[in-house]
């Protein structure tokens, strides 16, 4: 039964990856760049203070960090833990991928952080603004699923890695914003 999943995820891999063409990958390399993202966040941090005031702002500030560090602490874990190859060091099919960007990355790959922080924020601000955000909100999971996917287009993660992630990166979010939310009814701002 794994054998069989983690085939049809090579399987997968291999078609998505090698959909990929020189065309398009400067486009990718963009979106994975951790820095394509900072006008976003700089947004976030904007209609944070507009809506919810300074000081509810550094309580989500707070909170952004947290969630960041235990998404990047628990995918770490999992990576050591589970000890799967990243598809650029799988010997069975590293030889017939594409690997996009210069280097590969860490040894292991299951699951993608990347995956994981952008949905994580993508949720917990949709959560926490979801009155305020109108459309953004459907833009952060659009940013978060091009995130995810460009994972698998430079050759870095399988899709099971990002997929993972993905689901993290919602059940994280939406538990941090909801104890934002209670922090702030705690402290009564």
């Amino acid at each position: 039964m794994i054998d069989t999943l983690v085939q049809c995820d090579k399987d997968l891999f291999l078609f998505l990856n090698g959909m990929g063409t020189e065309t398009w990958d400067a486009f990718w390399l963009f979106i994975t760049n951790k820095l394509s993202s900072i006008p976003l966040y700089a947004l976030l941090l904007f209609l944070s203070y507009r809506y919810l005031g300074m000081k509810r702002t550094l309580i989500t500030l707070v909170f952004v960090g947290l969630l960041i560090t235990a998404t990047d602490q628990l995918a770490n874990f999992f990576k050591y833990g589970v000890a799967r190859l990243r598809p650029c060091h799988d010997v069975e099919i590293n030889t017939v991928m594409r690997l996009v960007k210069s280097s590969c990355g860490g040894k292991f790959g299951y699951f993608s952080a990347h995956a994981a922080n952008s949905m994580a924020l993508a949720t917990f601000f949709t959560v926490l603004l979801k009155r305020k955000l109108g459309k953004i909100g459907l833009l952060l999971f659009i940013w978060a699923l091009l995130v995810g996917y460009s994972r698998v287009y430079i050759g870095v993660h399988f899709p099971l890695d990002v997929i993972t992630g993905m689901v993290i990166g919602i059940l994280f979010g939406w538990l941090f914003s909801k104890l934002s939310i209670f922090a702030f009814q705690k402290m009564g701002t």
